[in-house]
């Protein structure tokens, strides 16, 4: 399960209108409680350097930038978030492909629709699963 705040959606759903009609993408910054429930705490938003419409690549310089201050705020990088600008919430096969860390949450900002969603997924040796998110005002 991921936590996460109204503040942090309204960042990562304003970063993707913002991209349109390129992929956005950026990284989460948070902690994992003993349950394996997700506190996301911080968006940092980054370049997608693809600069693709159907597939995103975090900038690295944006990577490392992210990492040291998700450090400086005593949190960890937790997971990744990106836009699918004509499709579905859901991990492409591209997607599953590139995911980099079986530990990481992968958030999708879908703009398919006339109101974004937002959906969370853990990928691991190929295969999604959806785990819910839990918005906190």
């Amino acid at each position: 399960m991921i936590l996460l705040e109204k503040k942090i959606l309204d960042q990562m759903v304003a970063d993707a209108l913002d991209g349109y009609p390129l992929e956005a993408c950026g990284l989460l910054g948070g902690s994992v409680d003993g349950q394996g429930t997700v506190r996301i705490d911080s968006c940092y938003p980054t370049f997608n350097v693809a600069a693709s419409a159907r597939l995103y690549e975090v900038d690295p310089s944006g990577l490392l930038r992210a990492d040291r201050a998700a450090e400086e705020a005593g949190t960890e990088l937790v997971g990744v978030y990106h836009s699918h600008t004509h499709t579905e919430g859901r991990p492409s096969p591209t997607d599953v492909i590139q995911a980099p860390d079986p530990e990481w949450h992968y958030v999708l900002v879908s703009l398919r629709d006339v109101h974004p969603s937002v959906r969370s997924w853990r990928i691991r040796d190929g295969k999604t699963k959806e785990e819910p998110v839990v918005l906190q005002w």
